[in-house]
């Protein structure tokens, strides 16, 4: 799969029906259980479509890095699917959905986990020029720090869970990836603001969810998310966290995406 810039991207495709394309979120790509196990359940109805967004896993990067692009990478993956899709969004990914939901009519319908945009002082606090500063720390050669900026910043990780993952397998891979916390960060927008703007502009039916077990910030995101878009309804899931488990999460999208 080729988008506008000619960056190739890696697109698993499974199952037979309608178009859904999945879209990841930070420090993973298409291959996460998650994206896969929904991806397995969701395919005896749909045709879904698990992409590596642009820098990550198979798929190639091109500089420089700008949120328009991604859309492209979406409008691309949805044409060669047929010319329209239903899309998921987790997390940092649900922000990259709804951007390109506003300027992609293709997309009829959107499917949000936990876009972590900040609505309160719950949330954590984070400069306007944070993705300015990842992408000078990764330049420097600091990914390591790069990495680490965003888990206790972004991600509100505990520092001591923090060190301990430097020590582990995983951190090899967090630092590999380390490039695209900026564009997470950009696709956010500066401060992780609410983009009321922006979630008037997409129409489309959308379902909007969070877990009960999250930082109540979290949810409170989703509920602003929700009420500001036209045409949303807001689901709590049980028991869920931000790492929203595929047999708690697989079930809605199913329902959602037959039914709305």
């Amino acid at each position: 799969m080729t988008s506008a810039d000619g960056t190739v991207l890696t697109v698993d495709r499974s199952g037979s029906g309608p178009a859904v394309v999945l879209v990841h979120g930070a420090f993973t790509d298409r291959t996460h259980p998650i994206l896969r196990e929904v991806a397995e359940a969701l395919a005896p109805w749909f045709t879904v479509h698990n992409y590596d967004r642009r820098g990550r896993g198979g798929s190639g990067d091109t500089a420089p890095y700008a949120v328009d692009r991604e859309v492209d990478d979406l409008a691309a993956i949805i044409e060669a699917a047929g010319g329209s899709a239903m899309v998921f969004g987790g997390s940092s990914g649900a922000a990259l959905a709804l951007t390109a939901a506003a300027r992609l009519p293709a997309i009829t319908k959107l499917a949000l986990w936990e876009p972590p945009y900040h609505v309160d002082d719950s949330a954590p606090f984070l400069p306007d020029d944070f993705a300015d500063r990842l992408t000078t720390l990764v330049a420097d050669g600091r990914r390591g720090e790069a990495v680490e900026r965003f888990l206790v910043q972004a991600a509100e990780v505990p520092a001591d869970i923090v060190a301990a993952m430097r020590a582990g397998p995983v951190w090899a891979q967090a630092e590999a990836l380390a490039h695209t916390l900026a564009y997470e960060a950009a696709v956010l927008g500066a401060g992780n603001a609410l983009p009321t703007g922006l979630l008037a502009a997409v129409t489309q039916p959308t379902l909007v969810m969070a877990g009960d077990h999250s930082p109540g910030w979290l949810p409170a995101a989703a509920r602003a998310v929700a009420g500001g878009l036209p045409r949303a309804r807001y689901r709590t899931l049980p028991g869920q966290t931000h790492a929203v488990a595929s047999e708690s999460l697989a079930p809605e999208l199913l329902e959602f995406f037959v039914t709305g």
